[in-house]
């Protein structure tokens, strides 16, 4: 991962917060007034997966509370240095589905394009934290424009990283035209976990961007719990909304942070509220480093039950375990 992105000296809103998110555990903590609790002394303070939390971010969490579901999420702790039998760093395959550098195919009809190696934040389960990003992917979007153009079965192409809205405008402008001159793609999907950790990201011109072409536009952001939903991310998501791109929400399940029904349903609610559709909820993938994460499937699928019981069914995720080789995610 590209852990810094732009100089401070830069003066784009987004860039500049981005410039002065959290690199250090122990500040993150003093910021939080956790600096002197117990939880200071589980602190990696230079893991190899280094921290990155932006300020609106961090300022969601509670301080004092070494508990925080948000900050569960980012905090480097010694628990990731286990060694976990079944625990790997591909978890889901995604060395294997490279059909080119830069870009996967794993399901039938979609193209993943890896757009960059960059996020705005570091979430301590990140599949992709071992993945081989290649540093000059835009170097090779000729040959990847040629395989989409050759693989007519190919109908959606998804913007993926990283996060590929850490791209600049003109680059992600210059992207999607190329891909809406391919005649078979019909549909633009883009994850993002910056709607919601970096929303000043979210502005008119790049809703602009992500709307001028003739492809339908598809967003897949990832929120896991309601503390992350704040005023600021509704008033993004709800500009997106109205620009007419499709919003759906994708969150992991995860010990500590959302691994009971009462914090699943109010994610849920106001999601709806902020116009965004729960859409899945993962079961972690076993990436190592991340199993303290990990809650079994016994339990999750009783958790959605519970859901299912609570909220009517377009509220409640797919619950789903992506499976290395196999050609779509695995519903439980």
């Amino acid at each position: 991962m590209i852990t810094k992105i732009v100089s401070k000296s830069q003066s784009t809103t987004w860039q500049a917060e981005l410039s002065q998110a959290f690199t250090n555990p122990l500040e993150l903590l003093d910021f939080l007034a956790l600096s002197h609790m117990p939880l200071a002394q589980q602190v990696l303070q230079r893991p190899q997966f280094s921290l990155l939390v932006p300020r609106h971010y961090a300022a969601q969490m509670q301080p004092g509370n070494p508990a925080d579901p948000l900050l569960r999420q980012v905090l480097p702790i010694l628990a990731e240095q286990q060694q976990v039998p079944g625990f790997s760093h591909d978890p889901v395959g995604d060395q294997k589905a490279e059909k080119t550098t830069g870009l996967l195919h794993k399901y039938h009809g979609r193209g993943l394009l890896i757009t960059t190696g960059a996020c705005a934040i570091h979430c301590r389960y990140c599949f992709r934290q071992y993945y081989t990003y290649s540093r000059h992917i835009f170097t090779q979007l000729p040959k990847i424009i040629e395989n989409l153009q050759a693989d007519t079965s190919i109908n959606e192409i998804i913007l993926s990283g990283g996060d590929p809205l850490l791209l600049a405008d003109a680059r992600l402008a210059q992207l999607i035209s190329q891909l809406a001159h391919i005649p078979h793609l019909q549909r633009l999907r883009i994850h993002s976990r910056l709607p919601v950790v970096l929303p000043s990201r979210i502005t008119k011109d790049l809703i602009h961007h992500l709307t001028a072409t003739r492809l339908q536009t598809v967003m897949v952001i990832h929120a896991n719990h309601i503390n992350e939903l704040d005023a600021t991310v509704q008033q993004a998501l709800q500009q997106l909304q109205h620009s007419g791109v499709m919003l759906l929400n994708q969150s992991v399940l995860l010990r500590g942070v959302n691994d009971n029904v009462a914090d699943l349903k109010a994610l849920s609610e106001k999601l709806f509220s902020s116009h965004v559709l729960p859409y899945y909820l993962h079961c972690l993938d076993r990436v190592q480093g991340a199993a303290h994460f990990e809650v079994n499937e016994i339990e999750a699928i009783q958790l959605v039950k519970q859901l299912q019981e609570q909220l009517p069914g377009y509220l409640v995720p797919k619950l789903v375990r992506e499976v290395a080789g196999m050609p779509y995610k695995q519903p439980l």
